[in-house]
């Protein structure tokens, strides 16, 4: 077994419960682990940690898997993700979709599984993982016993682990293009083209609320995707919807999900940058009583956060100045490096360039199954702050 010990006084993160280790914490190793390889973690006094899997081709050195010595085995993934699957907003059956294992928070370091009706996605992030891939694809077909998993590990960060992009059946086949409900809502999800795994499961307590206050109002939904909140807030009696997304594929999908809930004629998507659109529709002094920005990630670093702000910013100043008195904002960042503090400092910096007064109803987070831990924010991702144009 690979050890690895830390350096004095780098233990109290973990012991406080985080389960990374980076590189500069480490005082020693022994043996040459290859990328992902499960080792010991020791404080420099030779006390147990736990067993994590190691990669020194990342900054994040080790991800802690287990705080005890076990056999970390297929049985062992099972036993997880059978635990994993008795939290909050989780079920192993049914027409809804709903995220079944997220990473860290379910004590996974890399793993995300989502279903979608009788279909898995599973993404693998990180070495560790990898290696482990065969018993996480067979603990998944008996704990949930899906029709098929598909994989979708084709995205960025398992570069940063050394790790070859991947997209394709893990088990089985099946249609890729599959419907799933929300409550009374049908939604049309394209797992392989798809964004993430296909839909933005992280928002559907968010979409709730939408659909809660949307009533007669004329909506503008910017950066739409495939029109989850577009559709939720015509199924909660929006007087009209306005959807735009660059995406003309993602805005099919959207169509699709507006004409199931019999929202063909209330609901409009265009083609277009959600940027360059904010600014004509300002141009042409148009005004509506609710308005959704939810844009893709703006930074991935910190390096980039003052220029992710800028655009944030720009967003909601001109969403903003769209609004009609007592209008509804509802405004997102899944960019973990803009926390909610310095969200909320970007809104209020917003709000007095476009010298409008707000009340914020509501802070809103993900939804509840991608659990937090209270010991790494790095799992708490999602901002949805929901504000009210008082003037």
């Amino acid at each position: 077994m690979i050890a690895v010990t830390l350096a004095p006084g780098k233990e109290k993160r973990v012991n406080a419960g985080h389960p990374w280790i980076y590189r500069s914490e480490i005082a020693r190793i022994e043996g040459d682990p290859p990328p992902g390889a499960l080792a010991v973690v020791s404080d420099h006094r030779g006390k147990l940690l736990g067993q994590a899997m190691v990669n020194l081709r990342s900054q994040i050195a080790a991800r802690l898997l287990s705080r005890t010595e076990e056999t970390i085995d297929g049985a062992f993934i099972e036993r997880r993700i059978r635990e994993a699957l008795a939290r909050a907003a989780r079920s192993a059956t049914g027409p809804g979709a709903c995220r079944l294992v997220f990473g860290e928070g379910d004590r996974m370091p890399g793993l995300i599984a989502d279903r979608y009706g009788d279909l898995v996605v599973i993404q693998i992030l990180t070495a560790g993982m990898e290696r482990l891939r065969d018993e996480v694809v067979g603990a998944l077909r008996r704990v949930v016993g899906p029709r098929a998993i598909y994989e979708r590990s084709d995205v960025s960060a398992r570069k940063l682990e050394g790790l070859e992009l991947r997209r394709g059946f893990a088990w089985g086949t099946a249609d890729t293009g599959v419907w799933i409900k929300e409550g009374d809502v049908a939604f049309f999800v394209e797992v392989a083209a798809g964004q993430k795994t296909g839909f933005f499961l992280d928002q559907r307590e968010n979409r709730q609320a939408v659909k809660r206050l949307a009533r007669d109002r004329t909506v503008l939904d910017c950066f739409c995707y495939s029109g989850g909140f577009s559709v939720s807030a015509g199924a909660g009696g929006a007087a009209s919807i306005l959807g735009v997304d660059i995406s003309p594929e993602a805005l099919s999908w959207a169509e699709r999900s507006a004409a199931e809930n019999g929202l063909a004629g209330r609901c409009k998507f265009v083609a277009a940058n959600a940027f360059d659109y904010l600014r004509a529709l300002d141009r042409e002094g148009r005004r509506f009583g609710m308005i959704i920005l939810d844009p893709p990630a703006f930074t991935k670093g910190r390096e980039a956060l003052a220029g992710a702000l800028r655009g944030y910013n720009e967003i909601n100043l001109r969403a903003m100045r769209l609004l009609d008195r007592g209008g509804i904002l509802v405004t997102c960042s899944c960019s973990y490096h803009v926390d909610a503090a310095v969200f909320l400092d970007m809104l209020r910096s917003a709000g007095a360039d476009a010298h409008r007064e707000f009340r914020l109803l509501e802070l809103r987070t993900q939804a509840a199954d991608h659990p937090i831990l209270l010991a790494a924010k790095e799992t708490q991702y999602l901002k949805c702050a929901i504000l009210e144009a008082v003037n």
